[in-house]
């Protein structure tokens, strides 16, 4: 493909799949692009996805922001490469049921999410175009190979499981980080006196503290997404 044509490609992308741009006229670039993206992964882990300016990790890498413009076009070139790398590979696809294999992939994506908060805001502006990316998708889509359920409900179901595991990351997260404990018991006085009773008993039975989510808190809407997988596939297969 020629220079234009990879010019026009969604930004990050040809860069992912190990595409090297034709070297520019000055001195000899101090970083390789795979260094500038392990330095904005270090830099959100440490300040979250308000890090990944252009201006921290130039200050990160001790270069001016103009400088890292020699190795990447925009910013949006940037959080694509972060993404890529954040994510890393899938897990290997499994053998066995669909709903097993469905299973291991979103909490695969969950503990990402964990390990790198960050990867729930950056912005989504389309299908996957990297590596990575298109291998998380690769994975699901074994897994639902012997479900005979049409392309159109695979990439449905897929697009249903990532929102479960965007949402419950986020939750996860934001439960995490406040004082729940303390709020719960500050609350429920109040509740019991002023007219709440049924969400004073939901709240008591809740065991949120500084652990954050239960488990089986955790574990209901995915297994409720997969009940309506399950159920689609009935439903095709009469």
């Amino acid at each position: 493909m020629n220079e234009d044509r990879i010019e026009s490609l969604p930004p990050g992308t040809a860069l992912a799949w190990g595409y090297t741009p034709a070297p520019r006229r000055g001195p000899k670039p101090a970083y390789t692009v795979a260094q500038i993206v392990d330095a904005a992964i270090a830099q959100a882990d440490a300040e979250g996805f308000d890090g990944l300016s252009m201006p921290a990790i130039a200050k990160r890498l001790g270069i001016t922001a103009n400088a890292l413009y020699r190795y990447l076009r925009s910013k949006e070139e940037l959080l694509v490469l972060a993404a890529e790398a954040g994510w890393g590979p899938p897990p290997e696809p499994l053998t066995g049921d669909w709903r097993t294999a469905v299973t291991t992939w979103a909490h695969a994506q969950l503990d990402r999410c964990r390990r790198h908060p960050w990867l729930i805001e950056l912005p989504v502006r389309g299908g996957p175009t990297t590596p990575n990316m298109l291998r998380w998708l690769e994975v699901f889509l074994e897994a639902m190979a012997d479900t005979g359920l049409a392309a159109e409900d695979v990439l449905g179901c897929v697009l249903l499981v990532d929102g479960w595991v965007r949402s419950t990351a986020a939750l996860v997260r934001d439960v995490r980080e406040s004082e729940q404990e303390a709020l719960n018991e500050f609350l429920q006085p109040l509740l019991r006196e002023r007219g709440y009773p049924r969400v004073a008993e939901v709240l008591s039975g809740a065991d949120y503290g500084e652990e954050g989510m239960r488990d089986t808190d955790v574990e209901f809407g995915l297994n409720r997404i997969l009940d309506g997988i399950e159920a689609l596939i009935d439903q095709r297969r009469r």
